[in-house]
C-alpha cells in the first residue's frame, strides 16, 4: 500500500549550488534530524532569522567642517544681497539697472544651496532633516 501524505501541494523547486563541503554539511545535519532535504530547507527558511546588512555613509569631522564653512559662506552672501537690496529699494531710479543683476545673484544662490543638499543628501542621507 502506497504512503498517504497530508502535505499542501508544493510546485516551485528552488535549486542551488553549494562546495562539497557546504552538501556534506548540508546532508548530515538533515540526516541527524531525521527529516527530508526538503524538510530540512523549509524548517530552516521558517526558523531563520536573517539580519539584513545595512551600509551607511559614516558622518565625518571633515565633511562636518566643510559643511559650516558653506553654511557661513552662504549666510554672508544672503546678508550681503539684503543689504544690497534695500539700498536699490531706498534710492529707487539711478540703480534699477542693477535690480536684474541683484535677482540673477538670488537665484544662483538658491541653486547653490540646493546643490550643497543635494550634495550632503548623496554623502549622509537624508537632506529633509538640513537646514542652512
Amino acid at each position: 500500500m502506497p504512503k498517504i501524505y497530508n502535505t499542501p501541494k508544493r510546485k516551485i523547486v528552488v535549486k542551488t549550488r553549494m562546495t562539497d563541503e557546504e552538501y556534506a554539511d548540508f546532508t548530515e545535519r538533515a540526516k541527524f534530524c531525521g527529516i527530508s532535504q526538503s524538510e530540512f530547507i523549509r524548517q530552516a527558511i521558517e526558523n531563520a532569522v536573517i539580519k539584513p546588512i545595512i551600509t551607511v555613509s559614516p558622518i565625518n569631522e571633515k565633511l562636518l567642517s566643510a559643511i559650516g564653512q558653506l553654511t557661513a559662506q552662504l549666510g554672508k552672501i544672503g546678508g550681503n544681497l539684503n543689504q544690497i537690496a534695500r539700498f536699490l529699494n531706498e534710492h529707487g531710479t539711478p540703480y534699477n539697472s542693477l535690480y536684474s543683476d541683484v535677482q540673477s545673484a538670488i537665484s544662483d544662490l538658491a541653486d547653490l544651496k540646493f546643490e550643497i543638499l543635494q550634495k550632503v543628501g548623496d554623502a549622509v542621507g537624508d537632506v529633509q532633516t538640513l537646514k542652512l
